[in-house]
């Protein structure tokens, strides 16, 4: 009940926004008021975390060079036991599969961990000002529809990192999120630059959608 009520209040919110950015607020109705007038729309929502078994959830993509994708994350959590679910969506291979036509807003965050090599220790000379070699770390979510026989890329972020070699490890998150108009049966997938980074914490690493009109 908890969830539901947090997915009809973010889709109240969003729908608002629009509603107050185009001046047109009466027509914009909550998911209530259409179950209300009896012509609800069945909710689409889901949240998805990273599974525990890394080893299986990364695989590279099969696409042409121009729409190098990096490496796709292929294996989600839809049922971790109040962490994750899927409502009224399908998963398949890593894609979150668009039961109906409509705007959706899309989120996922990525956790990377650099971790020291084993058997070499960090710098501890307190004159050194060296670094290591910077990380580029880069998330993407993409979707592949019926129309088009590449996955067409949504959103990026990206950033990279140094830090000292004082340091044993380094943790970074990517975060992003927009709203998109997707068609029935589109595909939607997130994939990163760097497997070696990549870590499964199924609390900072998801991936998710839900329905706002």
């Amino acid at each position: 009940m908890m969830a539901r009520h947090l997915l009809e209040e973010a889709a109240s919110n969003a729908a608002s926004s629009a509603a107050s950015a185009t001046g047109h607020v009466s027509q914009v109705s909550t998911g209530t008021e259409r179950e209300a007038s009896g012509s609800a729309m069945p909710r689409v929502a889901a949240h998805l975390t990273a599974s525990q078994n890394r080893k299986s959830a990364l695989i590279t993509q099969n696409f042409s060079i121009r729409n190098n994708l990096g490496y796709k994350i292929n294996a989600w959590e839809a049922s971790g036991g109040g962490y994750s679910f899927l409502h009224n969506a399908g998963l398949n291979n890593g894609e979150l599969v668009i039961p109906q036509t409509g705007f959706y807003y899309i989120y996922s965050q990525t956790y990377f961990r650099f971790r020291e090599p084993e058997g070499e220790e960090p710098d501890s000379d307190p004159g050194s000002d060296s670094v290591r070699n910077p990380k580029q770390m880069v998330q993407y979510i993409s979707k592949l529809t019926d129309y088009y026989p590449e996955p067409i890329l949504l959103m990026k972020s990206a950033r990279t990192s140094c830090w000292s070699k004082k340091a044993g490890y380094g943790l970074y998150s990517i975060y992003q999120g927009g709203v998109f108009q997707l068609n029935s049966n589109d595909r939607i997938f997130v994939s990163i630059s760097n497997k070696d980074l990549v870590d499964m914490d199924k609390e900072a690493s998801f991936f998710g959608a839900f329905m706002v009109s």
